[in-house]
């Protein structure tokens, strides 16, 4: 389903363990594989109906995919595909295509990916970076910083 209201797209609020708590006022996760399914499923999906509920179940299949170390060795069981129920390669190539970018940045875990985000010099390099993978428009890249935690008060849905 698609949707043209971005507030229907907004990611429910989550605690620091990837989970959702409606007390919780931040929108991020501290779940690299969950940051990465997020921001290649979003395009033009509803969050609460689509993305959500096959992030969740990211998270709670494979919470060793914290870390970008993590996330690729459960990436190489070929599996992502099951558990995230989307059968699509094109999205499933995006998420593989934005890991091989964190892993050649040295990105391992959501600090990581904050510091790099939060640093002018770094973030140019890996916004240049994921900016070259096929789908990841400027949108997409706000969105990532939402996810990880860093507010720029950009665009959520393309």
């Amino acid at each position: 389903m698609t949707t043209d209201n971005d507030d229907a797209n907004l990611p429910a609020p989550v605690d620091s363990h990837g989970t959702h708590d409606s007390t919780e006022v931040s929108r991020s996760w501290d779940h690299i594989g969950a940051i990465i399914v997020d921001a290649s499923l979003q395009r033009r999906q509803n969050y609460h109906e689509t993305v959500r509920p096959r992030v969740i179940a990211l998270v709670e299949a494979w919470p060793d995919a914290a870390t970008t170390t993590g996330f690729r060795r459960r990436l190489d069981t070929g599996t992502l595909s099951e558990v995230i129920s989307w059968p699509s390669p094109g999205r499933l190539a995006q998420v593989e295509d934005m890991t091989r970018v964190l892993e050649s940045q040295g990105i391992e875990t959501v600090m990581d990916l904050r510091g790099a985000l939060s640093d002018p010099a770094n973030r140019a390099v890996l916004r240049e970076a994921l900016g070259a993978v096929r789908h990841v428009s400027p949108k997409t890249l706000d969105y990532i910083d939402t996810l990880s935690g860093v507010s720029t008060g950009g665009a959520v849905d393309e």
